[in-house]
């Protein structure tokens, strides 16, 4: 071959989710500082930093103003070392050689067939060409069986507990403050607890899906599912390492928006960008598990399954128009990717990667989604029409008529009314306050009940007493996840309020086709904007142009959709 056919081409090991975000961090110090990214490569830096290698550790000291690089290089490293029980420079030979071992099998050709490990074996089923993708699918339909079944039951202890002691509790410390019957009272009731309460009622739903995704990451499945759908992504034209980060993004659409920084062209990382967001995060998983248990009972899980395969599957479509027109004169980069053996998973793994993600769901609880509460509750209280404050109609509210200008447009998608606009205007700041705007209007309207005096104590027995019926009952509903009823015949009642409450709603403004309109609803919130995080990271990634252009992309592409999913089913009599 001539050396001037020969493309030079640049190649980058991913280490890992969690070192990759140390990296990333550490990256952007270092560019910071004009005297390090002159002498050195900023990621090779990083890599170096972290790795503990004292040579660069010594010529980085001595060079000017590099005192905060290396402090968040130490820092990188105290995490890293919490997170791993290995030593660090284990990790890192490890995801070289599997590197190394991942390159050798893409272009060495060996004559004789070498010793199959189990890991071998197991791969020539899962990563198949023809059964791979199959396979992944049923994984995650597995997944989602698992995370509605195995959550129902704590769910409702959780809206019990917030509904019920938590509830009493506030009432009563306002009350013993003589701030009964006035607005303090109604901020707390139908603000903060209505707000962020119907949001953490979904802390066990969270649990249970990255319990499940946690257990996949960590047994090595997911390098594996990343291998299937390269094959797939690149028969579309993307690239192969988009879909890892696409994976990230079924956590959190921030860290995938950052995970683009592996891919070495500029193009394919702002055409990944583009598409991270239509992955469906864990904080939409919320609104569908609410519409899904009121509209879609028996089939709740499937109608999930298929809301995140609606999400990859609307990204592909968007990639191969974005890489037909847009992004059409681009280079292709190579895709080299590590499996590791599988391991059985280890419970101090998957606690810190449950935890680590379900504590920044609650986290955004209580910054963002108490913030916008109470914005909402103080939208509700301000009269338009005359009135006192914090004793106006909802409906004669300020949020009320702010919205009641909006909801309009959704006329063509079924769900056309100021809550569901007001709702999902709200859902811009997070996905997680359309469940909890929604509480906050509907738990207002609704009239109110005394409830039944109960002391401290019988509150609390009744917590702990619901939680251990809530244990058996998720036991109970382990054999469901593989279609076995094995306490037929028990009745189960999941529904809750605010659920008969959006379901009444519903029926109405769609003129009785509510199971429709909720799916069509669903898919809106599936498709468009995040949240305000989301976009703040795409403007810091790719520029404020690029982020703009794909908040409006995302905005038609979930608008076109939801009105095709309602009126299609129209035509075809569903719903």
């Amino acid at each position: 071959m001539n050396k001037q056919t020969i493309e030079k081409r640049s190649f980058s090991i991913h280490y890992g989710k969690a070192v990759e975000e140390e990296i990333s961090k550490l990256v952007s110090e270092i560019e910071k500082n004009e005297h390090l990214t002159s002498r050195f490569e900023s990621r090779w830096l990083a890599i170096k930093l972290i790795e503990g290698d004292p040579n660069i550790l010594e010529k980085t000291i001595a060079i000017e103003n590099t005192s905060e690089v290396v402090e968040s290089s130490i820092k990188s490293v105290e995490k890293l070392k919490k997170r791993f029980s290995d030593d660090l420079d284990s990790i890192f030979a490890d995801k070289r050689y599997g590197w190394i071992n991942g390159l050798v099998r893409e272009i060495v050709d060996k004559s004789q067939a070498a010793r199959i490990s189990v890991s071998d074996r197991i791969d020539k089923v899962v990563t198949n060409r023809i059964l791979g993708i199959p396979i992944f699918l049923a994984m995650m339909w597995v997944v989602f069986k698992f995370t509605t079944d195995g959550s129902g039951p704590f769910l409702d202890w959780v809206d019990g507990v917030i509904g019920g002691p938590i509830t009493n509790w506030v009432g009563s410390l306002i009350n013993l403050v003589g701030l009964g019957g006035t607005w303090v009272e109604s901020l707390f009731m139908n603000g903060v607890i209505a707000g962020v309460g119907g949001v953490l009622v979904f802390v066990p739903v969270m649990l249970s899906l990255y319990f499940a995704l946690a257990i996949l990451e960590d047994s090595g499945y997911m390098a594996r599912a990343a291998f299937v759908m390269d094959r797939l992504m690149h028969s579309l034209g993307l690239h192969g390492k988009s879909f890892m980060c696409m994976i990230v993004g079924f956590g959190c659409t921030v860290p995938a928006c950052y995970a683009t920084r592996t891919l070495e062209n500029e193009k394919d990382r702002i055409l990944t960008g583009l598409l991270v967001p239509f992955m469906s995060c864990g904080a939409r998983l919320p609104v569908y598990v609410l519409f899904a248990s009121i509209f879609f009972p028996q089939n709740s899980d499937t109608v999930i399954f298929l809301l995140y395969l609606t999400g990859i599957v609307v990204a592909m479509l968007l990639g191969v128009i974005l890489n037909g027109t847009l992004f059409k004169k681009r280079e292709r980069s190579p895709f080299v990717l590590e499996l590791p053996p599988y391991r059985m998973p280890t419970l101090r793994n998957i606690w810190f990667l449950m935890w680590e993600r379900t504590s920044a769901f609650v986290r955004k609880a209580f910054s963002f989604i108490m913030i916008t509460s109470i914005i909402i509750w103080l939208l509700m209280a301000i009269p338009v029409n005359g009135g006192s404050f914090a004793e106006t109609e909802v409906e004669h509210s300020s949020f009320a008529y702010i919205n009641r200008g909006i909801s309009p447009i959704f006329q063509p998608t079924g769900f056309a009314s100021w809550q569901n606009a007001g709702a999902i205007v709200t859902g811009f700041v997070a996905k997680e306050v359309v469940v909890g705007t929604m509480g906050q209007i509907f738990k207002v309207e609704e009239a109110e009940e005394e409830l039944a005096a109960t002391s401290f104590f019988e509150d609390l027995g009744e917590v702990v007493s619901s939680f251990f019926t809530a244990v058996v009952d998720t036991i109970k509903s382990i054999p469901l996840i593989v279609g076995i009823d094995l306490f037929e015949g028990e009745d189960e009642d999941t529904n809750t309020e605010l659920m008969a409450i959006v379901q009444i709603h519903f029926e109405e403004v769609s003129g009785g086709h509510g199971a429709l309109a909720s799916l069509a609803f669903m898919v809106f919130v599936l498709l468009y904007t995040p949240c305000m995080v989301a976009v703040a990271a795409q403007i810091q990634e790719f520029g404020a142009k690029w982020a703009i252009f794909g908040a409006v992309l995302q905005l038609v592409v979930a608008y076109i959709s939801s009105v095709l999913v309602f009126q299609g089913g129209l035509l075809l009599g569903l719903g």
